[in-house]
């Protein structure tokens, strides 16, 4: 097939910079526009990632773009018009979203990085192979909304490593409830707040605002059950405390789940090991070869060492046991690349997914 023309909205920001990593040399995607802020538009993208006062390149991907990328020309994101486009990739903040991404859908899919419509009804909250048969809404929110595109956000990114895990246990056996503790990776708090200076060297901080109401919703969300009335919420009663440490890059999860039916360890490990292997075989470019890892050493997974599985899309497991003091209790730990399965790599991917389901293209 033709490359599907994509636009990148946000695009001189952290995540807008992920993008274009993940796209621009892509098999089925060309990056025909970049957008962003009007301070940033009119100029050529090289030249409005160097707005600072020293005139140092703002760029904060791990890797460099193409030397072509730099010479795109920056659009104002509220002027683009994105029936010129087969899809949009949202990179902005939340109260921008709320304001263009409903311009842009009357026309043209948008898929997001951002939390504003995560919680309506009719928008589903996609994490390939977990709830696929929830793309279903969008037919919902076509219909509902009169648009001819639509809203397609990706979870949180604390939550994605979390959901991918659970979704086997919750399959397999049920879920009750489960208790999750975060301890997240400097990269997820953007380049504000003072997160990456001295707040966060020899520290803890104990609480990230609004990650833990967001991480409950978006689970029970993303593992609901979806008919043609609509999706209806897991009741997994959840509890989860988040917290930020000094790493780099990979959100790391311990996790307690309580199963509705007893569940041994080496049936856990089998569920794990098993989960995603219809959806591997479709081949989207931008899938890992298994979603799950499950690690034996009981030193693993750490950020360092295992972050960068299949380039950050595989999500790593460890620790695997049964849970002492709760009858039908799991434990483990998780390791989530946040910045790739977790945001834009993750959110291409759906884009992949719904191009094999029809919705793009």
């Amino acid at each position: 097939m033709s490359r599907l023309k994509a636009a990148i909205v946000g695009a001189t920001g952290i995540v807008g910079q992920q993008f274009i990593l993940a796209l621009q040399r892509h098999p089925w995607f060309t990056i025909a526009a970049l957008a962003a802020s009007q301070r940033s538009a009119g100029r050529s993208y090289g030249e409005a990632l160097r707005d600072a006062p020293d005139g140092s390149l703002q760029w904060y991907a791990e890797a460099p773009p193409d030397d072509n990328i730099f010479d795109l020309p920056v659009e104002n994101a509220a002027d683009l018009d994105a029936a010129r486009f087969d899809v949009i990739f949202s990179a902005v903040e939340s109260d921008a979203a709320r304001t263009l991404e409903p311009q842009y859908a009357r026309s043209t899919p948008v898929i997001s990085t951002a939390s504003a419509f995560r919680y309506d009804d009719d928008v589903p909250v996609l994490l390939p192979s977990v709830n696929d048969d929830h793309i279903g809404l969008i037919d919902n929110q076509r219909k509902t909304r009169g648009w001819r595109g639509f809203i397609a956000p990706n979870p949180n990114c604390t939550t994605v490593g979390l959901a991918i895990t659970l979704a086997p246990l919750a399959q397999r056996f049920g879920l009750e409830a489960v208790v999750m503790t975060s301890l997240q990776a400097v990269s997820g708090a953007g380049r504000h707040g003072g997160v990456l200076g001295l707040d966060i060297i020899d520290n803890v901080i104990p609480y990230i605002a609004k990650e833990e109401e967001k991480v409950r919703r978006e689970t029970c969300k993303i593992l609901g059950h979806y008919t043609a009335d609509g999706l209806q919420p897991a009741a997994i009663r959840m509890s989860a405390t988040c917290t930020r440490v000094p790493v780099l890059e990979g959100h790391t999860e311990s996790v307690l789940a309580l199963t509705a039916r007893p569940a041994t360890v080496s049936e856990a490990r089998d569920a794990f090991n098993c989960f995603g292997a219809e959806f591997a075989r479709l081949k989207l470019p931008s899938a890992p070869q298994r979603l799950i890892i499950v690690h034996d050493d009981p030193f693993r997974p750490q950020p360092r060492l295992d972050r960068a599985l299949d380039d950050g899309m595989t999500t790593s497991v460890g620790r695997l046991r049964a849970d002492s003091a709760f009858e039908n209790g799991l434990q483990y730990v998780l390791l989530s690349h946040n910045t790739k399965m977790g945001a834009a790599k993750g959110t291409v991917l759906t884009a992949e997914l719904l191009v094999h389901r029809g919705y793009i293209g």
